[in-house]
């Protein structure tokens, strides 16, 4: 046996002893409390549709006239990690950034980053719609490690500066098929619409997309350092209390925290079309089994039929879905403080959509 073998049958040993521990250790999951703050029906209903195995839970059903909130387990005001919603928002900062003329689609990455290589010559609007060819993580063995650490740990896997991410893209091969889901693509957009703007991308996120929407408690969040009172400390499925997501380079993909509150005012929005940025909603690409514009999803729904606009987000310690079904006039959002997969969330999502806007 080489040194080389041996190094690998010790780090398998290693992480087989780590993960056995971790999961005799590893407390209960959380559970609801029966009661919370806001509309009581709401409550209810977000209760059985999504399910109670998670310390906190925040539901908002939007139409263009009211909106109704609920929040179990926190504040009415506390803040969750949206996850990858994020991308909806960097999504319509691009498109508010084409209406100026400040960048176009085809601009290149080259024209706003000192990048080597292929990557300087891929699209912003193939970033936005995960048709770069850009895998869906930084590569190589140090993040493959970092990875497996966080996933042991409950750790985040992106602590990354942007000249990190930025370095990673480059040195990545642009062989992804078209629809891959690549949150490096999209830290890649943010830095690239930030470079354009000559503004750190937290301030012209804020300044351009948080701020219009009404948006004023959300945050994107650089630093674990950020965090407050306000912000809540999510789980893993198996009950564990997990790392934020906080990261400079990864910002843009994924790093934003708002409340219940905020993320309707963004539904509302979204709904009644209005969003500073609204052209990223239109589908520009196949992205199975859905249609893509820039980020935001699109999905005839197998119940009712109608089309509905979506993204979804998870993290280590949250998940999130956010649907928008114009043809009924309503919107939902749903905050859950349970991370992992998000399909759960998603599957949820879009059945209080059918039930709130009139389907059986």
């Amino acid at each position: 046996m080489n040194v080389s073998t041996r190094r690998t049958v010790l780090v398998a040993v290693c992480a087989a002893v780590a993960l056995a521990v971790a999961a005799l250790v590893r407390p209960a999951p959380s559970t609801l409390p029966r009661t919370g703050a806001g509309d009581p029906e709401l409550a209810a209903l977000a209760r059985e549709v999504v399910g109670p195995d998670r310390p906190a839970l925040a539901v908002a059903a939007v139409t263009a006239d009211s909106t109704r909130t609920t929040v179990l387990g926190a504040a009415p005001d506390t803040r969750f990690e949206i996850g990858s919603i994020t991308k909806g928002l960097t999504g319509l900062l691009f498109a508010d950034m084409v209406a100026r003329g400040e960048v176009t689609p085809t601009t290149t990455v080259g024209a706003l980053l000192p990048v080597p290589g292929p990557l300087a010559a891929v699209p912003l609007e193939q970033l936005a719609t995960h048709r770069s060819g850009l895998p869906s993580v930084p590569g190589g063995a140090g993040a493959f490690v970092r990875g497996w650490w966080s996933t042991l740990t409950a750790g985040n896997p992106y602590p990354y500066s942007t000249p990190e991410i930025l370095d990673a893209a480059a040195a990545a091969p642009l062989d992804a098929p078209p629809g891959t889901y690549s949150n490096l693509g999209f830290a890649v957009l943010g830095a690239a619409l930030a470079a354009a703007a000559d503004r750190p991308h937290a301030e012209l996120v804020t300044e351009r997309v948080l701020t219009p929407l009404g948006m004023t408690g959300a945050a994107v969040v650089t630093t674990p350092d950020a965090l407050g009172p306000r912000d809540l400390t999510g789980e893993t499925p198996g009950g564990r209390r997990a790392d934020p997501w906080a990261g400079e380079g990864i910002a843009p993909a994924g790093s934003v925290r708002a409340d219940i509150a905020d993320t309707a005012r963004l539904a509302r929005a979204l709904l009644v079309g209005d969003a500073p940025g609204i052209d990223a909603l239109r589908p520009r690409a196949d992205f199975a089994p859905d249609r893509i514009g820039w980020a935001w999803l699109s999905r005839p729904d197998r119940v009712t039929g109608h089309t509905v606009v979506w993204h979804n987000g998870g993290t280590g310690g949250f998940t999130s879905f956010l649907g928008v079904d114009r043809q009924a006039g309503v919107a939902v959002v749903v905050l859950s403080a349970v991370g992992g997969s998000p399909d759960d969330t998603t599957s949820a999502g879009f059945a209080l959509l059918r039930q709130l806007g009139g389907a059986r």
